[in-house]
């Protein structure tokens, strides 16, 4: 799959813009504030109708404006008109493909599916346990409908069951005991699910991430994924639901006490490693680097093999954190990927970059494109 053109209206810096890309990488090169991050953000949108850095739609919004559009041509078999449309007035997002408009995003998700590194992923490896299960979860989603749609129903128990929880903790009332009882066997089995997925995706994932990781370091370290679930419960033992419902009825007094959801896959640890030392505790900055870079390659081969289908590839301002080395390195292995987007600041300074002639320039000045 590849993303063809770009038009962007009233989004960020750029008023009207039209950008057409390059079957191969395309080298956006602009200085800080100019826009270039900007046309990352509006292939992610299009791709998962969300922005990846948290902002609202409002915020993006051109200042003198009222609304914003996105749209985009993806050509794989056959070729789809992706659009977005939001509105201030209403503040309302819609979505479209191939003009019939799409109405939950869990539609959308994993049919254009995307990878995107940046500079942000360094609390992937260095962050908090719930990072980690962030970026699972997210792989896992565009893989999988039917992981995406059990995440959903997960967190929606999570929600009633933590409501239930506090108004049982305050009253004791055996009407809502009753009912929590009854949101613990959905937590459970809804759960379950979960943890089985994930137990299968990091026993597959863990040869992406090493492949990935070998053509970055020529297999001088050896990475790897593991997954500690249920407060570390017996993982031979094979029963993992009853495990939970064991769990969950020990946990119950704490869980009323505090009125919140103890236990469950919410919880739940994935931890990396270098030559089996924790990365999080042991690593250094490079290590770290390297991992998160290794992931996201990782993620992108993975996706490709279960949907059949090359997912669009984003890289944001990574090569200026890099030693020469371990850029060289990624900048022949982008040659695997197909389609890229790759910003620079200035693309002067990177001589060690494999630019050909299928290759595009782009230079970005205040929302206006400039093929170089």
């Amino acid at each position: 799959m590849v993303l063809k053109s770009l038009l962007l209206r009233n989004f960020r810096v750029y008023l009207n813009a039209n950008i057409e890309f390059s079957e191969g990488i395309n080298y956006i090169v602009g200085g800080n504030g100019q826009g270039k991050t900007t046309i990352l953000e509006a292939i992610y949108f299009l791709c998962t109708t969300k922005g990846y850095n948290s902002l609202t739609e409002s915020e993006v919004v051109n200042f003198n404006s009222s609304f914003f559009e996105i749209s985009g041509i993806f050509k794989d078999i056959t070729e789809n008109f992706l659009r977005i449309y939001y509105t201030t007035q209403d503040n309302k997002k819609y979505f479209f493909a191939d003009g019939k408009q799409i109405y939950r995003a869990s539609n959308i998700i994993g049919k254009f599916p995307v990878v995107i590194l940046t500079p942000e992923d360094h609390s992937i490896t260095q962050g908090s346990p719930a990072d980690r299960r962030k970026f699972v979860d997210s792989v896992i989603s565009q893989s999988s409908e039917t992981y995406l749609q059990i995440l959903l129903d997960y967190n929606r128990v999570l929600r009633q069951r933590a409501s239930l929880l506090t108004q049982f903790k305050d009253s004791r009332e055996k009407s809502l005991f009753d009912q929590l009882e009854a949101w613990s066997q959905r937590l459970v089995q809804t759960g379950t699910e979960i943890i089985r997925h994930r137990i299968n995706f990091v026993r597959e994932f863990n040869e992406y991430v090493k492949n990935s990781y070998d053509v970055i370091m020529e297999s001088k370290e050896y990475p790897s994924i593991s997954y500690d679930y249920l407060d570390g419960r017996d993982k031979n033992s094979g029963d993992i639901e009853n495990e939970f419902q064991a769990l969950l009825e020990r946990k119950r007094d704490d869980e009323i006490r505090r009125g919140s959801n103890l236990v469950g896959p919410h919880r739940d640890q994935f931890m990396f490693y270098i030559n089996l030392y924790d990365l999080k505790k042991y690593g250094s900055q490079g290590q770290n680097k390297t991992f998160q870079i290794s992931l996201r390659f990782a993620q992108f081969f993975y996706l490709k093999d279960c949907l059949g289908k090359t997912p669009i590839f984003l890289m944001d301002d990574v090569f200026g954190e890099l030693d020469m080395f371990r850029a060289s390195k990624i900048s022949l292995y982008l040659k695997d990927i197909g389609q890229a987007f790759v910003t620079l600041t200035d693309f002067s300074n990177f001589s060690y970059l494999n630019r050909t002639e299928r290759d595009f320039l782009i230079k970005i000045d205040n929302g206006r494109a400039e093929y170089v």
